[in-house]
């Protein structure tokens, strides 16, 4: 179930996508060469409009396509 209907989230990821920068999903200067592929913004995105509009926790919200630790920490690495 979406946190909010399409025609809200699409419209304002829009605006977000507009101001993250572009990364690659693999880090190609990662010494091991094995590095997990980065989730995707989208996904990302819509994990913490979840958790601004059910006011639920990080765990509560972790499934197959994200864990409970990643949405703390991406906001973050997104202004490094």
């Amino acid at each position: 179930m979406p946190a909010l209907p399409s025609w809200l989230t699409t419209p304002l990821w829009d605006q977000f996508a507009a101001l993250i920068p572009a990364r690659r999903a693999v880090n190609p200067a990662h010494p091991l060469g094995c590095h997990r592929q980065r989730i995707n913004d989208r996904i990302m995105f819509d994990k913490l409009i979840q958790v601004l509009r059910f006011g639920c926790s990080y765990q509560a919200i972790a499934d197959s396509t994200c864990g409970a630790c990643l949405p703390r920490r991406r906001p973050q690495s997104i202004t490094r």
